[in-house]
């Protein structure tokens, strides 16, 4: 079957946060804040989700549960959703784990805010690289637990880790936890074997918890293949794994991920301290299942759509901001592109960018924790058409601006 990823979806009116949610969250500090453009006049390049429709696939099966008409409380009594999500790992990442180390929570970001409180003590620190997802800064925050950061280095569009600076901070003795981001939001680097086997042999020198929060894994370039950290780390207890089909495959909505927990303790008073008793929702568990089960070529067609809009990024702003420094990331649907050199005066260049293009945006320090200034991450998750016309505006505003100054 050829999907059509060139179709533009009218998502007003179904309570998007991306449509009708983004001043309270990319404009928080000015949360009625009026610009000269509608609503529905942004190109909407933020948060996490794609323009693309969910799988038809997944569409039917959830049509075909619908028709059930009870939706009663309810939690996994067979191995059927184990047996797909088993499968999937061993043909994606030759990587599988036993069935009674899988839990379940409506995000990764809800099992964070749990893992972060049930890991580290209140005089304890947990360990993260920057620039951050802002979610683990959060995490940290939300359980007044103090957070520690090491930079990323960056040259030339590259990002790598700073192994000294990493063993040094995971040496305190007060460091508890390392949260790991594999493949790396916002940076889109797919984590090598050799340096995810170094960082494993720090975990394990200092006695670190990990988690490895690996909801990106699906969404790698064409060429390139994931490696699970329970793969290079197959007999460490202090590992917690977090995937979700819910980037992949555009149902975010869906509240539904899978925590793999080896440690049997961990493991126990994660599902204690769960606000949801254990259950879940019986349409996330359907669409969940059926993506691991059918999913697999709507996945592979995505990946080179995904592939051709990252090179016309590249070709873009070669061709239009030369100044920018962009690399094409090795996974993820978000391109992070530095515009230090284009906009060097501009503190903040979301607002920036909604004010002057109309185009929404995240970017910086203050949405990605530290290491972050002047670059912008980019979702590139929609109808090429739609790209065309954000990357115009955003060239647009910056030749504007350079014109005025």
């Amino acid at each position: 079957m050829q999907y059509n990823f060139d179709e533009i979806i009218d998502r007003k009116n179904t309570n998007s946060q991306n449509v009708e949610g983004f001043r309270s969250y990319i404009f928080r500090d000015h949360p009625d804040i009026e610009f000269p453009f509608a609503d529905d006049e942004f190109i909407r390049m933020w948060v996490a989700d794609m323009e693309f429709a969910t799988p038809p696939e997944i569409c039917q099966a959830i049509k075909q549960r619908v028709d059930k008409r009870i939706f009663g409380y309810t939690m996994i009594y067979d191995p059927g959703y184990y047996e797909a999500l088993d499968a999937w790992c061993r043909r994606l990442y030759d990587w599988s784990f036993p069935k009674e180390e899988l839990v379940f929570s409506p995000g990764i970001i809800p099992a964070l805010y749990e893992l972060v409180s049930d890991t580290v003590a209140p005089d304890e620190k947990l360990l993260i690289t920057t620039p951050a997802y802002g979610f683990f800064k959060r995490a940290a925050e939300f359980n007044s637990r103090e957070l520690v950061c090491s930079d990323l280095k960056y040259e030339k569009g590259q990002f790598s880790i700073d192994f000294d600076d990493l063993e040094k901070k995971a040496a305190d003795p007060k460091v508890k936890l390392l949260l790991w981001c594999n493949p790396h939001n916002p940076t889109g680097r797919v984590w090598t074997e050799e340096e995810l086997t170094r960082v494993a042999e720090i975990a394990k020198k200092y006695d670190l918890f990990i988690i490895s929060d690996e909801i990106h894994c699906d969404l790698i370039r064409s060429e390139k293949k994931h490696i699970p950290m329970g793969k290079i780390m197959p007999d460490y207890i202090k590992l917690v794994t977090c995937m979700a089909a819910s980037k992949t495959f555009n149902m975010a909505g869906m509240m539904f991920s899978n925590i793999i927990i080896r440690d049997t303790k961990l493991r126990k008073t994660f599902r204690h301290n769960d606000k949801t008793l254990g259950s879940i929702n019986p349409i996330s568990l359907t669409a969940n299942q059926t993506a691991y089960e059918k999913g697999a070529e709507w996945l592979e067609q995505l990946k080179m759509y995904l592939d051709d809009n990252f090179q016309y990024l590249a070709d873009f702003l070669e061709e239009k901001i030369p100044d920018a420094v962009y690399s094409i990331p090795e996974a993820t649907y978000l391109a992070w592109v530095d515009l230090n050199k284009c906009l060097p005066d501009i503190e903040n260049l979301p607002l920036f960018f909604a004010q002057e293009a109309g185009v929404l945006l995240e970017g910086g320090d203050a949405l990605f924790v530290g290491n972050a200034k002047g670059f912008v991450r980019l979702n590139l998750a929609m109808p090429q058409s739609m790209l065309k016309e954000g990357l115009k505006r955003i060239a647009d505003a910056i030749d504007k601006y350079k014109g005025h100054k």
